[in-house]
């Protein structure tokens, strides 16, 4: 199911539809601040184990990020941040950044994992924003790249990923929000002593 929405004109309707989904283990496609993207409900163990098996890969191996609608949810899985990691996310967020922090015990139970780090996405878009205040906690999520398309890593065009996904039994929506980007997120390893980019995206930041 392709669903258009402008995200400076929001359909609620198709937001609570989106959530609903999410919310009965489905997985969605949505863009991003940065490229296209896709997820599920974070609390949903099902769901996100077919959302590794997407990716060709196990739960417990895959490294999905945690979309969050603002700040007070990056608390609820990431080791207490000190002042100034926590100055870096508030100057840097909603924005193209992925940063790497501490997880705290709560995590590894969510992916049958013993991960140590989480990667958390505030994106700068407002139709995915809106989903996740809506669904009323985070997506676990991950970034739909296109390996048949030589030239592309990422999907751009809405509708190509229409005909590439539309017959996956466990995507339910796919949300066309326009063009993506060729560029993902900058990602930010906040987990040391000192702030390292260890992929330099779209996102630009003074460390």
């Amino acid at each position: 199911m392709l669903i258009e929405i402008n995200e400076f004109n929001i359909d609620k309707r198709f937001i609570n539809q989106a959530a609903k989904i999410l919310q009965g283990g489905g997985i969605i496609i949505f863009p991003t601040d940065t490229v296209y993207a896709m997820g599920c409900d974070l609390y949903n163990k099902k769901a996100l184990a077919q959302l590794a098996a997407i990716k060709g890969e196990r739960l417990n191996k895959v490294n999905f990020s945690i979309l969050c609608h603002n700040l007070k949810h990056v608390s609820d899985y990431v080791k207490p941040i000190d002042r100034p990691t926590f100055k870096l996310l508030k100057q840097n967020t909603p924005g193209p950044f992925t940063f790497i922090l501490n997880a705290n015990n709560d995590v590894p139970k969510l992916f049958d994992s013993k991960k140590k780090e989480i990667g958390i996405r505030i994106p700068a878009n407002n139709i995915i924003l809106a989903v996740i205040e809506e669904l009323g906690r985070p997506i676990a999520s991950t970034s739909l790249h296109d390996e048949e398309d030589t030239l592309l890593d990422y999907f751009t065009d809405p509708y190509a990923i229409y005909e590439r996904f539309d017959d996956n039994q466990h995507i339910e929506m796919i949300i066309d929000g326009g063009l993506g980007r060729l560029e993902a997120s900058t990602i930010v390893d906040c987990t040391k002593d000192e702030f390292e980019i260890v992929r330099q995206g779209l996102g630009q930041i003074d460390i």
